[in-house]
This record gives structure tokens, sequence and C-alpha cells, in this order.
């Protein structure tokens, strides 16, 4: 009732300011609001890599402002480690109100304007509830999840139309809407491609011919939509289904679903390179995939040929690709982490030979991407207790910012005792998160056994560590 009430009065005071200036404020936007719990004093919102504004929360934690020059289109709006997009038109007159305990689900949208961004959050959830969908329904035949996504395809049409009836939607939302709702359908469709196909090969050759058709309509080049999750989501899990589909074409005695394969990657940046003709979407793809290359390398040689892969694409940013390279080599195979300095829970400064003593996996972590820290601590939880022979120790990659990552620690009721944050490195924290999925397998001299695995709940990830441990 009292978030309500605070609804009602912040929409009264700025449907009044929006009155107040109708002559001269019809092509500006008001956003708005306020934030409780907030993790910083400040929201960004962007479009697409620009930052549009910094928004300033004041002494009540609420934030208020017009802006001008704003084009209609998906903007995101970001209070670390949370984000979430709107849609902004010029004429909108936009609160927000949210509590960062629950954000996603706390998040609502008011005012003039507020019905597209109100769509879009729904949407989120609705496909969020779709991962559940996915991991419950892949084990089913082709012909019956055909039925089950189609299905969701049209209900998602169908509710969206006697929305827009209801609402005076312009052309161009109505436009982005309907392909948000397709490349959901999309992803659905070619997640469970790869996941048949890893999981129930059986199944896969019941694949009807014409099950992958939407693939067609996959745009490369969609601007529009170029920052938006649910297309960046489908581009990413088409190109890792349609590596894998090659592999197996190609080379049936290889296991064709390790991701963090050199091959793999290659593939999957070959056809980024080839398929779009947008820099920037090109090199959103391609700089998550060279990265992540890098990160795996285990000597000269891996480097040596990602490279020569960087240098063979249309990609922008090899000069990052190089110096990821350079700080890499730190992260050889045999190298050791011995005196590489780490801050503790208690802000003390410790090394990993400080606090190795038996064969370790170390995983990294962010706060600025909640759900697959939630999922990590899950999984790492079932090994700690499955094999106690290693210690697990989990190295928060955020430098500098020690209270969110304590109060994350804190909240989640995480246990302390094996977590620690870096410290003391000579690069940024843009370089520290392209180690977000490489797991460093360490001996009791804290030297590096591997580094080329990835996190997983799989029966395959627990036979590498069984491997690592009877070594």
């Amino acid at each position: 009732m009292r978030r309500l009430l605070l609804l009602s009065i912040f929409y009264t005071i700025f449907s009044f300011i929006g009155c107040k200036n109708k002559s001269t404020n019809t092509d500006k936007v008001y956003i708005g609001g306020k934030i409780v719990n907030p993790n910083l004093d400040y929201i960004i919102l962007s479009r697409d890599a620009d930052i549009i504004d910094t928004l300033g929360l004041d002494k009540n934690n609420q934030f208020g402002q017009y802006l001008e020059n704003i084009d209609p289109g998906i903007y995101t709006l970001q209070h670390n480690p949370e984000n979430q997009v709107v849609y902004l038109e010029p004429g909108d007159s936009i609160m927000i109100w949210v509590n960062t305990y629950a954000f996603d689900e706390s998040l609502n949208f008011s005012g003039r304007g507020s019905k597209e961004s109100s769509f879009l959050l729904n949407l989120f959830l609705q496909n969020r509830a779709n991962n559940d969908l996915v991991l419950n329904y892949y084990k089913i035949k082709p012909e019956k999840f055909e039925k089950i996504s189609d299905s969701i395809h049209q209900k998602r049409l169908e509710e969206f139309n006697l929305i827009s009836s209801q609402r005076n939607f312009s052309d161009d939302f109505k436009n982005m809407a309907r392909q948000s709702i397709d490349y959901e359908y999309y992803d659905l469709r070619e997640r469970y491609t790869y996941l048949i196909k890893k999981y129930y090969p059986e199944y896969a050759k019941l694949i009807p011919k014409d099950f992958n058709n939407y693939r067609d309509s996959i745009d490369f080049n969609n601007g529009l939509l170029q920052n938006y999750y649910l297309y960046t989501n489908t581009i990413d899990d088409y190109l890792r289904t349609r590596a894998v589909e090659y592999c197996i074409d190609k080379h049936k005695d290889r296991d064709c679903f390790n991701v963090s394969d050199f091959d793999n990657i290659q593939r999957r940046a070959i056809l980024i390179d080839s398929l779009s003709s947008t820099p920037s979407i090109k090199n959103r793809f391609l700089d998550i995939l060279l990265s992540k290359a890098v990160t795996i390398s285990s000597n000269d040689e891996d480097l040596k040929k990602v490279m020569n892969l960087a240098e063979s694409l249309d990609y922008q940013q090899i000069d990052q690709i190089k110096q990821l390279s350079s700080i890499q080599k730190n992260y050889f195979t045999g190298k050791s982490l011995a005196n590489f300095t780490l801050l503790n829970t208690n802000g003390v400064e410790t090394t990993y030979g400080d606090i190795i003593n038996k064969k370790t996996i170390i995983y990294f972590w962010s706060a600025n991407n909640i759900r697959r820290y939630i999922w990590q601590f899950r999984t790492i939880k079932k090994l700690e207790e499955k094999y106690p022979e290693l210690d697990f120790i989990g190295v928060n990659l955020d430098i500098g910012h020690e209270k969110r990552w304590l109060r994350i620690l804190n909240e989640n009721n995480y246990d302390q005792k094996n977590q620690y944050q870096l410290s003391k490195r000579k690069f940024s924290n843009d370089y520290a998160t392209k180690y977000l999925y490489r797991l460093n397998f360490l001996d009791k001299n804290a030297v590096i056994v591997r580094g080329d695995v990835a996190l997983s709940s799989s029966a395959e990830f627990e036979s590498q560590l069984l491997q690592f441990i009877n070594q």
C-alpha cells in the first residue's frame, strides 16, 4: 500500500511538471523515481555502447531529469550490479520504483509512456521462466516440443495484440515488440536443438526438416535490437549450435560439445564474422569469443593461434586482445600463483601461497553477473560436498568494490571461509572480468595444472575433477 501511495505521489508530481511545460517539453523525455536500498548514488542510462546520462540520487534516493535528443528505442538502466531495459520516446514522462533486494520483481514503471517498458519487463520475466521450461522439456521428442514452442509464441503474440488494441503504441514500438517475441521463439528452438543433440542424440534424428526454418529469419544486422538480450541470446545460441553441427558433420570422432575448445570458438568467430556486416554486432561477439580463447590458452602456441585468428577477421579491438594476451602469459599451465595477492573478507591482504595447502579449484565471479554467480555458488556447494579432497576457492573480480562484494556474501549467507577478492593487479576491471568463465586447477603449491576448463554441472566436468584428484 505504501509503495502504491508513493507511486501515486510521484506520478502526480511528474504529470504536473509535464503539463506545466507541455509546450516546450514534447520532444524531451522525463525520467525519475526512487531506488530503495541503492547500491550506488547514481543510475546510468545508456544505449548501445554510449552513455546517455548519469542520473544522481538525492538524500532520499530519488532522481529525476529531463533528457533531450532521445530517439525512440530500447535503452538500458544500469544500477550496478543490476540493469534492465526501458523503452523511451520523445514526450515520455516515466517514473521508476525499484527495490534492489528484488530488482526485477519489484521494478515498476508508471507515467506517460510507461506501458511499453512494462510490457518489455513482463516479457523478460516470462522469458526467464523459459529457462526452466527448456530444461524440463528438452527431454521430450521434437514433435512435442515443436507444438509447445509454437503455442508459447502464439500466446505471446495474442497477448501483445490485445494490449496493443488497448494502448496507443507507436508503430516503432509495435515493430520492436513483435520482433522481440519472434526472437524469444527462435531462441527456444535453438536451445532445444543444442540440448537434444548433446544429451539425446537419438531424439535429434527425429527433428523435422523444417524445425529450424526460423534461422532464415534471423537478422544478423538488426540495429534496433542489437543490445537487447532476447536478440543477443538468440545469436549466441545460434552460433553455439551451428558450431556443434559443423563439428559433428566434419569430425565424428571428436567431442563437439566442448564450447571451450579452440576449434569450437574459432568456428563461432568465423560464423559471426561472415554473417554480420554491422561492426557493433560483429565485434561484440568477436570480443567475447576471442577473449575467452585467450583466457583458456595454456602456452605461447595457444596464444599464437588466437592472434592469427583475430588478425584474419574483421575485428576492431585487436589491441585489446594483444593486451589481454600479455596478461594471460602469467596464467599459463605450470605458472605459480603463490605470490599473487588477494583480499580476505576481513580486509587483510594475503596470497594464494598462504591459503592453498592441497589441490584446489579457483573459480571467479562478479557482482555484475547476478544469475551466473547464484548458479556458481549453488554448483560449487554441491561439488564441495561431493569432493572433500579438493578445496574450492571463490575469487571476486570486482577490484575496488569491497563493500558490494561483502554485502552479496552476507545477504545470501554464503560461506565466507574460502572467499577472496582480487587485489593489486596492474590491469583494469574490464580485463579482470574477461576471466569470469575460467577455472584454475592448482596443485598444493599453487601452481596451475589446468586453466582451460569451464565450470559445469555435467558428468564430463566431474570426470575432469576426478582425473585431477587422481593425478
